[in-house]
């Protein structure tokens, strides 16, 4: 068949001919120069019959199919072309797919269709529907060329504009969009959809240690560990220099969520090889679910925002989930920061100290040094709360010079064979004055150098190699001692413990903690932490001793030394010279037979909805398992009730003990960690069980407005129990 045939004119007309159309239609020069484009490549020509049948197809493309081994031979169009929906088209917008416009008989305006082949071969086909002299459709005649190129060039420009180069991640503006259209959809199905905010600690080190290079490569790593980790369940995406965000669609539990934060947080704190050099850094995460946290995209980036805040304020390497307090935490925040320094200023902060005890003797060995700030509005604040802000704002350094100087001056009024122990920051240590400031204040104060232990956490590795070998030879040249706490929590490298000259490991408090339930591997890891101390000629603490049976079971696995509340809390210095002078260098242990799941106490006006009637009480103390609440007379043990935390937060829980106005109940589900010292429940009521109520369609708002009549309590009879109002006295 010739071109002729197919691109002259077909139908007939009564119109004139103008004499440049006639002579153009059967001059054979018009069709040498389209011979001459069809063996170019410039464009192919196709036609089509009546039924899509391909009749006629240019030599050069006939050849591509047949070397790519497709025998196009009684094809139809839409067998050898397809027009599949990819997420770029959609989001670029694109013509009617192939079938349609044949089916139409329409025009086909350089549209791109997929050959059929194994390969990503495109091409983009034109043509117009044909029709004889009576009128009668004929089939389709057009152009097509090969843009298989230019498409995957595209693609490429698509990719760089919604990946990060660097990590292979989505960048921020395709987590964006992935966000704006999953809340979208959420909503219109009643799913939820929670994300994680994460942010790399001490990164910044890692940079200016080893480089830039170093730190590209580190992001690199991390970003393979996150992938590994989260795999389907999610999109990671990088949001530039060393923040990532994590999109995980139809998740609202908070303990699922948490055990994966906290995964997440354990792998990516191990050790990283970096061209021969060893990086450790760690990360922080907050964690806000949609719809319970925010509905559109700008508010639960930022509810995800403040958890990530508050999470690195809490000491950093830990989760946080985003409440709707955290406000008024990030205000506070920035108000120690402020008090801190004046604090600092004018001495109002004090030490006070609390005994290590050989566990054989009961005998006092050392004291830890603790500091502690009584601020004249708040009372007495935390130091998980100020020692952050402290390492953040720089203060660290002033604070622990004052507490080395303070410490030192007290030690030396204490008897000669006891040792008192001084916690150093990573900052402190990496800080080239630090032997310069330990010498001042042990001349000063006439305390002897076999007297001072440092403790140091894992986090001192993080920094320059070379410059952590020479710390360490400088502070035993000096003749002090050395003591690795919290070991186990951090990154747990034996490599430390080869390298570097401790006395003495701090089993910490987590695992003393529940060791004497069943269920956990607690008490197997002290034995092998003991057991390596002693292979190093260490002796050992355990931290956070408070009950009776927790003393016995670290004894029996051969602890050495034991600190905690069964012996004493920390005292001021007057009272730890108190004791001392009367010769007693014996603690009695004194606490509970058996310990039980930690309580928090605290004075915190909550709701309590019995039947259909809802009760306002006090909260004095929580647990994971259960509370204990004051405010209603004549409850009877066996009760059922639930109990309103507040934030959509409902607790199903049976009364146990009952003593006039306050009641012991148990939960029925077990309450879980909020990533910092708090607890909270798996899961909420849903804002669209509160809008199925009457109420728009929000983020939880604050406080248990809406949660009693999503419950369906609408009070019909008389209470059953008597509310009274209680002191918090």
């Amino acid at each position: 068949m010739g071109l002729n045939k197919f691109f002259s004119r077909s139908t007939v007309t009564e119109e004139p001919v103008s004499p440049i159309d006639a002579y153009s239609a059967s001059d054979p020069r018009r069709i040498k120069l389209l011979d001459a484009i069809e063996e170019s490549d410039l464009s192919w020509f196709w036609a089509s019959d009546a039924n899509g049948k391909i009749v006629y197809l240019s030599r050069a493309a006939q050849e591509k199919l047949t070397g790519e081994g497709i025998d196009f031979h009684d094809l139809s169009l839409v067998e050898l072309f397809s027009t599949p929906i990819s997420e770029s088209d959609d989001e670029h917008g694109r013509q009617r797919p192939l079938p349609f416009l044949l089916r139409a008989r329409n025009s086909i305006n350089s549209l791109p269709v997929k050959v059929a082949t194994k390969k990503d071969i495109w091409w983009e086909i034109s043509g117009r529907p044909q029709f004889c002299e009576k009128g009668e459709f004929t089939g389709f005649r057009g152009s097509a060329k090969d843009i298989s190129a230019q498409r995957q060039g595209q693609i490429d420009v698509n990719r760089m504009a919604q990946y990060d180069a660097l990590t292979g991640l989505a960048n921020r503006h395709r987590m964006e969009t992935r966000m704006a259209k999953l809340l979208t959809a959420s909503k219109a199905s009643q799913r939820s959809c929670a994300m994680m905010m994460l942010d790399l600690d001490r990164f910044k080190q890692v940079n200016d240690t080893l480089g830039h290079q170093a730190g590209d490569e580190l992001l690199k790593q991390v970003a393979q560990r996150l992938d590994r980790i989260i795999g389907d369940k999610g999109e990671i995406g990088r949001l530039g220099g060393d923040e990532f965000q994590i999109i995980l669609p139809d998740m609202d539990d908070r303990g699922a969520l948490g055990d994966l934060a906290q995964t997440l947080i354990q792998m990516v704190s191990q050790p990283y090889s970096i061209n021969g050099a060893r990086a450790i850094i760690g990360t922080s995460a907050g964690i806000a679910i949609a719809p319970f946290d925010g509905i559109e995209t700008d508010e639960l980036v930022g509810a995800g925002d403040l958890a990530l805040y508050a999470a690195k304020a809490g000491g950093r390497g830990q989760y946080r989930f985003y409440s709707s307090d955290l406000s008024s935490d990030a205000h506070w925040r920035r108000q120690i920061e402020e008090d801190l320094r004046d604090a600092l200023a004018t001495d109002g902060l004090e030490m006070q100290y609390q005994p290590l005890v050989d566990t054989k003797t009961n005998r006092v060995k050392s004291f830890e040094a603790l500091v502690r700030w009584n601020h004249p509005e708040r009372g007495w604040v935390s130091p998980a709360e100020f020692i952050p802000v402290a390492e953040e704002t720089g203060q660290i350094l002033d604070l622990g010079e004052w507490v080395i100087r303070t410490a030192c001056r007290d030690a030396a009024q204490w008897p000669e064979e006891l040792v008192v122990a001084i916690n150093v920051s990573a900052i402190q240590f990496a800080n080239e004055n630090l032997p310069t400031i330990l010498s001042d204040a042990m001349m000063s104060s006439g305390l002897p150098p076999e007297r001072l232990e440092l403790e140091l956490t894992e986090s001192v590795f993080i920094g320059d190699p070379h410059a952590t070998h020479e710390m360490f030879a400088t502070l035993k040249k000096m003749g002090l001692r050395l003591a690795l706490d919290d070991f186990g929590t951090g990154y747990s490298s034996l490599g430390y413990l080869r390298n570097a000259p401790f006395d003495k490991i701090k089993i910490d408090q987590s695992f003393v903690r529940g060791a004497c339930e069943g269920g956990n591997n607690n008490a197997a890891i002290i034995t092998a932490i003991v057991s390596l101390a002693e292979a190093l000629d260490m002796v050992t603490v355990a931290e956070g001793v408070e009950a009776h049976d927790e003393l016995d079971l670290v004894r029996e696995l051969g602890a050495t030394h034991v600190q905690g509340w069964i012996y004493s809390k920390a005292l001021p210095q007057d009272a730890v010279m108190e004791k001392l002078a009367s010769g007693e260098l014996e603690y009695e242990p004194s606490g509970p037979a058996k310990a039980r799941a930690s309580r928090k106490a605290m004075f915190r006006k909550v709701g309590v909805i019995h039947e259909d009637h809802r009760y306002e009480v006090v909260m004095r103390n929580l647990s994971r398992t259960g509370a204990r609440i004051e405010g209603l007379l004549n409850v009877p043990e066996g009760t059922d009730m639930v109990l309103d935390l507040g934030n959509g937060q409902l607790v199903v829980a049976v009364v146990r003990r009952a003593e006039e106005a306050a009641q012991g109940l148990e939960f029925e589900t077990k309450l879980i960690s909020d990533g910092a010292d708090g607890l909270c429940t798996r899961h909420r009521v849903s804002p669209y069980a509160l809008a199925a109520a009457g109420m728009p369609l929000a983020a939880l708002p604050a406080g248990s407005y809406g949660v009693a009549e999503a419950m369906g309590v609408n009070p019909r009879s008389r209470p059953h129990f008597l509310q009274i109002e209680t002191s918090p006295a």
